[in-house]
């Protein structure tokens, strides 16, 4: 059974940083895509970042790229989110989320729980 579990989400100032962090745990992850997912309040859940486990090649939605970076640990099974000159716009519940390889459309097949980020102006 896949488990992915967040942390690292907070309060943060405009212009400041965050790290969040996801455990993936359950099964082998080497053809999976990880990737980071938002919701903020009265809005769909948006792509933030992606990962590919095997290769560690990125993508970023236009919004956050240059600002936050997505990476890999390997040996310890982590995906994290590097989030920098964090804007109030950034303000939602981030997910982590895990993707079969090949797989085409719709949302990613499994979620973390979310864990909550919040900059003031």
């Amino acid at each position: 059974q896949v488990q992915l579990v967040e942390s690292g989400g907070g309060w943060v100032q405009a212009g400041g940083s965050l790290r969040l962090s996801c455990a993936a745990s359950g099964r082998t992850f080497s053809r999976y895509i990880m990737e980071w997912f938002r919701q903020a309040p009265g809005k769909e859940r948006e792509f933030v970042a992606a990962i590919s486990w095997s290769t560690g090649s990125t993508n970023y939605a236009n919004s956050v790229k240059g600002r936050f970076t997505i990476s890999r640990d390997n040996a310890k099974n982590m995906v994290y989110l590097q989030m920098n000159s964090l804007k109030p716009e950034d303000t939602a519940v981030y997910y982590c989320t895990a993707d079969p390889v090949g797989k085409v459309g719709g949302l990613p097949d499994y979620w973390g729980q979310g864990t909550q980020v919040t900059v003031s102006s």
